[in-house]
C-alpha cells in the first residue's frame, strides 16, 4: 500500500484522490469519476478542491483534494475488501493524529472546535445512513460481469423507491437516447451513446427454425456498471 500523505492545503488537512486511489487498489480515474458523479454529497462537506499535475507525454492530471469528511464518505463507496479495510484504518488514523496535534490553547476555541467536529460528524452519519442502499449496490453491482434484462432492471428500480415496469423503463430509455427509437430490426437495441458509455451488452441467439434455415435473435442487457448507473441516476431524479 502507497504511504499516506496528508497535505496540507490554504490552511486544512487534505488527502488526494491519488493516494486515495492507490491505498484502495483501484484506478485513480474511477476515484474521479465517484467523486464527480456524486459531488454534491462530498460537497456537504465543504467545497472539493482540485490541482493538476504533470503527467506522462506533457499531459495534465486531474487530482481531488478531499478533507477527512470527504475522504471517510469516499471510503463507503469502495468495496469491502481486506486492502480498503486496512486503509480505511490508516486513513482513520492518519487525520486522527492530525487532530491531536492541533490542540485549541483556549476554552472557546476548543468550544467551537467541538461543536463543528460534532456537527460534521452527524452529517456524515446522516449521509452514510441515507447512502446505505445506493452504496451497497454500488459495491456489488458496479464492478459485476452479470448482465440482466430489461425487465429484471425495472424490477431493481421499484426495489429502491422509482414505480416503473418493464414497457415504461423501455419507453423512458428510448425518450432518453440509451435505447434505438426508430421502429426496425435495431429497435430497442443499445444506442452508440450506451455503448460507449459500458451501459449495454447485446446477447446473440442462434435460432434453428423448423424448415432448417437459421437466425439470429438480438436481446439487449444491461451491465454492472448499466444497472449502478441507471439506479442511481432515477433514485436522484425521483428524490428531486
Amino acid at each position: 500500500m502507497t504511504t499516506l500523505d496528508i497535505i496540507q492545503r490554504d490552511g486544512r488537512f487534505v488527502v488526494t484522490s491519488e493516494t486515495v486511489a492507490d491505498g484502495s487498489g483501484v484506478q485513480h480515474k474511477n476515484v474521479l469519476e465517484l467523486i464527480d458523479a456524486n459531488r454534491a454529497d462530498f460537497e456537504d462537506f465543504g467545497q472539493v478542491a482540485f490541482e493538476t499535475r504533470p503527467g506522462y507525454n506533457n499531459s495534465q492530471v486531474r487530482v481531488a483534494l478531499l478533507n477527512e469528511h470527504q475522504a471517510t464518505l469516499l471510503m463507503t463507496f469502495q468495496r469491502n475488501t481486506d486492502q480498503v479495510r486496512a486503509f480505511k484504518k490508516a486513513l482513520v488514523r492518519a487525520f486522527f493524529n492530525l487532530g491531536r496535534q492541533a490542540v485549541p490553547q483556549t476554552l472557546p476555541d476548543a468550544l467551537r472546535a467541538y461543536a463543528l467536529e460534532v456537527e460534521q460528524r452527524q452529517a456524515l452519519e446522516a449521509k452514510v445512513q441515507e447512502d446505505a442502499p445506493k452504496v451497497l449496490f454500488a459495491d456489488s453491482v458496479a464492478t459485476s460481469d452479470t448482465t440482466i434484462l430489461v425487465g429484471d432492471l425495472a424490477k431493481i428500480l421499484r426495489g429502491n423507491g422509482i414505480p416503473v415496469g418493464a414497457v415504461r423503463l423501455f419507453e423512458i430509455l428510448r425518450d432518453e437516447g440509451y435505447l434505438i427509437k426508430r421502429k426496425g430490426t435495431d429497435w430497442n437495441m443499445p444506442t452508440q451513446k450506451a455503448m460507449e458509455l459500458g451501459l449495454f451488452k447485446v446477447k446473440e441467439t442462434a435460432v434453428t427454425h423448423s424448415d432448417g434455415h437459421i437466425t439470429v435473435s438480438k436481446t439487449p442487457k444491461v451491465t454492472g456498471k448499466g444497472q449502478s448507473y441507471f439506479v442511481n441516476r432515477y433514485a436522484e431524479r425521483a428524490a428531486a
